[in-house]
């Protein structure tokens, strides 16, 4: 009996989990595909006496694709995620590098001040960047800088990302270089290794596939950039209502009430998102071996 419920408990221990995982993730996705092959349709002849749902098969994917404004945002959560994934990825490795560093003053406080914003809620973060940008309340001269402009507004909504998201992933090349055997270090230092070269010939490649899975978080996060174009837009006219593709499946259902487009433009990019996550997890995985 008790050989039973030891089998059982791995069980009841994820039970939670996969309870949470199905109501809140699993029966969306299933309502939103439903709802992707569906339409509403005026009932009632001339006098419109109602209207009822109807199966319309992949009118709506189509209608999704043929949008421009679609595609529009896309290529700009592209141009930022450009800029947002090296820069996340290339300050957190050289923190972490600067950090692992021995004898470095401070290590502690310093480690847990950039990580610090991680812990920020995205709103919060964009809101007080936002501040900072606008020329009458900015510390970092937004009265001559144009943090709004056309162009630089990629950089102002990158910025934003990047500060939020270089903590966590600092903590996990960090990890990975303390988990690396000290002997390592002790033979290159006997060789007359200096700390740079050991950190460009020893440490990074030891840690790459810390460095890869990173990137691979990094690039999930930017498909769902949402939070802080969306807190920056009431600032700034260059963010519109449908700046990236989140904030273009919101404007679609809630806005515009075409909650069937936009079921099936988030279907499209569920699918692009496991596309992503299937290339870079094969990456990893390649630079593991």
């Amino acid at each position: 009996m008790a050989a039973r419920n030891r089998a059982k408990l791995p069980y009841l221990l994820v039970a939670p989990a996969v309870a949470l995982l199905t109501l809140f993730v699993v029966a969306p996705g299933v309502y939103a595909l439903v709802l992707s092959f569906q339409a509403r349709k005026v009932v009632g002849g001339l006098l419109g006496g109602g209207s009822k749902l109807v199966f319309v098969g992949f009118d709506n994917y189509g209608l999704a694709l043929a949008d421009p404004e679609l595609w529009s945002s896309i290529m700009r959560m592209v141009l930022v995620a450009l800029l947002f994934i090296p820069a996340t990825v290339g300050f957190a490795l050289l923190f972490a590098l600067l950090l692992d560093v021995p004898r470095v003053r401070f290590a502690r406080s310093t480690r847990l001040a950039i990580f610090l914003p991680y812990a920020v809620p995205g709103v919060i973060a964009s809101l007080m960047w936002g501040f900072m940008y606008l020329p009458a309340t900015s510390p970092i001269g937004g009265d001559h800088i144009d943090f709004f402009g056309s162009t630089t507004v990629f950089f102002s909504v990158a910025n934003v990302a990047v500060w939020g998201s270089v903590g966590f992933n600092m903590i996990v090349i960090f990890t990975a270089l303390r988990s690396l055997p000290s002997e390592l270090y002790e033979a290159a230092r006997i060789d007359g290794c200096s700390e740079l070269r050991m950190a460009l010939r020893v440490k990074v490649p030891l840690v790459l596939p810390a460095i890869a899975m990173c990137t691979l978080f990094t690039a999930l996060a930017s498909l769902q950039l949402f939070n802080e174009p969306n807190t920056l837009r009431p600032l700034s006219n260059a963010v519109s209502s449908t700046w990236v593709p989140l904030m273009k499946i919101y404007e679609d259902a809630f806005v515009d009430s075409d909650v069937n487009k936009a079921a099936a433009t988030s279907v499209l990019f569920v699918l692009a998102a496991l596309a992503v996550s299937f290339v870079a997890s094969r990456t990893v995985s390649r630079v593991n071996r």
